[in-house]
């Protein structure tokens, strides 16, 4: 029995970037009149646009893709438009990799040229490795090589991916500082080199908490420009990015529409960022923080755990109901320590809260 492939009707659960956002690359790409470089698919202006959002003189809307400091996108682009590679590091949940798809996406049209970082990742993810049944029958040649993502993005002139590049073992890390240096692969089994062509660059992500884990070495280091991605400046954008982000999941799993609930979705980022910063929004109560890091990418996954349960339990209407667990799970990690940071932060800042008498009710009951 053999499986179907995607046909043209299929519906793909978490489509690529450059096919989920096709109409508005394709539109960029039609406005676009300022200098590309080398197989580059848009300029570095319209990039930019593509990452921010903005109207085009035709009228079509691009949608924000990265709610943030409007510099740091722009140094990223500019980085990828030299020979440097990029590095985004910051804490979990800022982003990262939606950023890193979607500037591979606008750049060369293609975000799928991806290693993914683990403890198991092999050189061979970072190099080439070998059809063995070709290699066992005739030895080692082309033919027989399997080239790696990165290998393909510098043969074809395109734009690689490594993300959470500090969980890869430091010796297979350390295979990439002769491509970002020399921009060279060596294929010593034939004698021959890959050589990266125009167009070529390397998108690399990094969690600044996993320090320790695996830490670059310097030599690695200094191939790259780092972009920290900072957590959202205030409480207003980091509601717009969850409800966003809620709002584009939510069409593609049928869920209810995520301004219906703008309420709850305000008291979760309320809740994430007080306890992440240690203080209430007013500056009046220190509180304490739990083990977890309470990222946007949590508070993103709490809403949308609970619209689904508003969907099929509920009247569809996000309630207090609906993102209590969620809420409980993110930030008791530590079932001991996180406990009670929870219930003292539930008695001393929820319980007062006016107007928030119903979410109280609901995490306690949850709670308890």
């Amino acid at each position: 029995m053999t499986m179907p492939e995607n046909g043209a009707g299929a519906e793909v659960l978490r489509p690529h970037a450059e096919d989920a956002f096709a109409h508005e690359l394709k539109a960029l790409a039609a406005a676009d009149d300022r200098p590309r470089p080398v197989r580059w698919k848009l300029s570095p202006w319209a990039v930019a646009t593509y990452l921010l959002g903005g109207e085009l003189a035709d009228g079509t809307v691009i949608t924000p893709k990265y709610v943030g400091p409007r510099r740091i996108v722009e140094v990223a682009v500019t980085t990828l438009a030299t020979d440097r590679a990029l590095l985004l590091l910051g804490v979990p949940g800022t982003a990262k990799t939606w950023v890193s798809e979607h500037l591979a996406a606008a750049v060369s049209g293609d975000s799928t040229l991806l290693v993914q970082g683990t403890a198991g990742t092999p050189e061979e993810a970072m190099r080439y490795g070998w059809n063995y049944a070709r290699l066992l029958a005739h030895g080692p040649s082309r033919e027989a090589l399997v080239p790696s993502p990165i290998m393909r993005a510098m043969t074809e002139g395109m734009t690689a991916r490594v993300e959470e590049l500090t969980r890869i073992p430091a010796d297979v890390q350390d295979s990439l500082i002769t491509v970002l240096s020399e921009k060279t692969l060596p294929i010593p089994e034939l004698g021959q080199e890959a050589q990266a062509v125009r167009g070529f660059n390397l998108i690399a992500t990094a969690n600044d908490r996993d320090r320790g884990v695996n830490e670059l070495s310097s030599a690695l280091r200094r191939r790259f420009n780092t972009v920290v991605l900072p957590l959202p400046a205030t409480a207003d954008a980091e509601v717009d990015i969850v409800a966003r982000r809620v709002d584009q999941m939510g069409r593609a799993l049928d869920l209810p529409p995520a301004p219906e609930g703008l309420e709850e979705i305000r008291r979760v980022v309320t809740v994430f960022r007080e306890l992440r910063g240690g203080i209430t929004d007013d500056g009046r109560t220190k509180v304490k923080s739990p083990s977890g890091t309470l990222s946007t990418a949590e508070a993103i996954s709490v809403v949308t755990n609970g619209l689904a349960l508003a969907a099929h339990f509920g009247d569809g209407v996000l309630r207090p109901s609906d993102v209590a667990a969620g809420i409980l799970g993110a930030v008791v990690r530590d079932p001991a320590a996180d406990r009670v940071v929870w219930q003292e932060y539930l008695e001393a800042v929820v319980r007062e809260r006016e107007g928030w008498k119903d979410f109280y009710r609901a995490c306690r009951e949850v709670t308890a």
